[in-house]
């Protein structure tokens, strides 16, 4: 099972959805869930945090985000927290928007295996991450968010700032696969 930590974004259900599509198991959980609570169960094999609207209101993430063995996705403000948590730095896109947006993916890594180059994706660019922490690199950009995605390079700890689990954005069933595929699930 993929517990996705519900940081009070208007997409939670959706990635759910798109999970249960793939035959992902998949259950919403408080971000306020502990990670000894998480790890405790045996069935858990990935954590995505999802977007939201308050980082103050997602910070107890950081931890999860720093001290899980599991892998995780971080989705939109999820993606920032796992930015925050290793010393990046997040701020005020210079485009505030939400729209398609052409994503140009730098480096294919697990997360874009089977992606084309260049896919349009439904991206929510109010605040961004504007500094890669160290021991991160950056998998994708678009021309107006230079962190489009990003990922760790020694743990299974991945950031995307778009949205793959809606319908707009291309490939997004199978970016969740690739992540699905990491946590060790089989298609």
């Amino acid at each position: 099972m993929i517990v996705i930590l519900d940081n009070g974004g208007q997409y939670v259900h959706r990635i759910h959805r798109s999970l249960k599509y793939l035959g992902v198991p998949s259950k919403i959980i408080p971000n306020t869930t502990p990670l000894t609570e998480i790890e405790s169960n045996g069935d858990i094999k990935g954590i995505i945090l999802s977007g939201g609207p308050n980082i103050e209101k997602a910070r107890q993430c950081v931890d999860i985000a720093l001290n899980t063995k599991l892998p995780i996705l971080g989705i939109c403000l999820g993606h920032q927290i796992i930015a925050l948590a290793y010393g990046g730095e997040i701020g005020r896109a210079e485009a505030e928007e939400y729209a398609l947006t052409e994503i140009y993916v730098d480096e294919e890594d697990d997360l874009f295996k089977n992606v084309p180059k260049k896919f349009k994706a439904w991206a929510s660019h109010k605040d961004e991450v504007k500094k890669i922490p160290k021991n991160f690199k950056i998998l994708a950009h678009s021309d107006i968010c230079k962190v489009e995605a990003m990922k760790h390079m020694s743990k299974p700890i991945y950031g995307v700032q778009f949205h793959p689990e809606v319908a707009h954005t291309e490939y997004g069933s199978e970016i969740l696969k690739n992540f699905c595929k990491v946590c060790g699930y089989e298609f």
